[in-house]
């Protein structure tokens, strides 16, 4: 990663780490929840939070994993607060319990990154018969964000700290179906490019914080005073290419990843450094529709700026969760 380690406009690059870009950050009296939080670039995010003072919720499928992860934090922090609630993303009955208890337990919510994921497995359904890739990367998320922004909304009025909703998107939102979502053929698996369905949901995390981020500026999501507006902002990364257990599905691009490594692709320290600094840097304070990678303001394809596309999402995963 040597040959890349060029600074842009933020004065970070693709080799700063989230403890590097945090640096001198207090976010002590912060909630955040982390989704994905007991592997990869999700355990590194929840221990710089942690690290940096944040109260961090981790998400998780596997509850034995993600205590292992908290002691692992606590170890290091002594005085971390780290704790974990199951969450299966692609069942939304355990989306829904998950936010309950979240919600029942009468903690803040400041920071919500939608960070798990998985990527280009076989051609599967949800629980709720939904593509998986689709209903774990988009649908879960989308679900879980709609549940839990009257609690965003209302620690950012009473706190006056601004809320920060993040969603791990991935530069794999170039690779997509013809006409970017496959809106009438999300579960024919005649049609299933594993790839293309990976994209498809990466470029999907990018349209939802797009929207998200228009429907605040307006107003027209959740309720709110027209004098005061909803001080929540909402963006989506590029964590940037890390060997992770995500290509797990595919045993020639895992060994090749092993293999190039440690030459091509960012550790998790690196992965979760744009992630982080969107979450927490005062740069990155009011900024909000954008998406980022190597913790600078990036572009996307001309599909992720496309607001009538965002909408159309917007509707048809309104419909989906109902």
């Amino acid at each position: 990663m040597w040959a890349f380690n060029r600074k842009s406009v933020s004065g970070f690059s693709s080799t700063s780490t989230a403890e590097y870009v945090t640096h001198n950050i207090d976010a002590t009296g912060l909630t955040a929840i982390v989704t994905g939080a007991s592997s990869g670039i999700g355990t590194e995010t929840a221990r710089v939070l942690a690290l940096r003072g944040a109260h961090v919720i981790m998400g998780v499928r596997n509850l034995s994993a993600a205590n292992d992860v908290k002691e692992s934090i606590l170890k290091e922090i002594p005085s971390a607060k780290v704790d974990a609630i199951e969450l299966d993303l692609s069942s939304m009955d355990s989306v829904k319990k998950f936010a309950s208890e979240f919600k029942s337990s009468g903690l803040s919510l400041n920071i919500l990154i939608n960070n798990a994921g998985i990527m280009a497995c076989p051609f599967a359904l949800s629980k709720d018969n939904i593509e998986l890739q689709f209903a774990t990367n988009h649908i879960g998320h989308f679900l879980l964000t709609h549940l839990l922004l009257d609690n965003l909304k209302k620690t950012a009025s009473e706190s006056k700290k601004q809320g920060r909703i993040v969603n791990v998107a991935s530069e794999a939102h170039r690779f997509v179906y013809s006409e970017g979502i496959h809106f009438d053929k999300i579960n024919d698996q005649s049609s299933y490019n594993n790839w293309r369905a990976y994209g498809q949901s990466k470029l999907a995390n990018i349209l939802h914080a797009n929207e998200l981020a228009r429907r605040f500026k307006l107003c027209t999501y959740v309720h709110c005073d027209q004098e005061d507006g909803v001080d929540i902002t909402a963006n989506s990364v590029h964590p940037g290419v890390i060997s992770t257990n995500l290509s797990r599905h595919n045993p020639v691009l895992s060994g090749a990843m092993k293999f190039l490594g440690r030459l091509l692709l960012k550790n998790v320290q690196q992965g979760a450094a744009t992630t982080c600094y969107v979450a927490l840097h005062p740069q990155a304070k009011g900024i909000s529709g954008k998406y980022f990678a190597d913790s600078n303001e990036y572009k996307t394809t001309p599909y992720g700026t496309d607001a009538d596309l965002a909408k159309k999402l917007w509707d048809f995963s309104i419909n989906l969760i109902k």
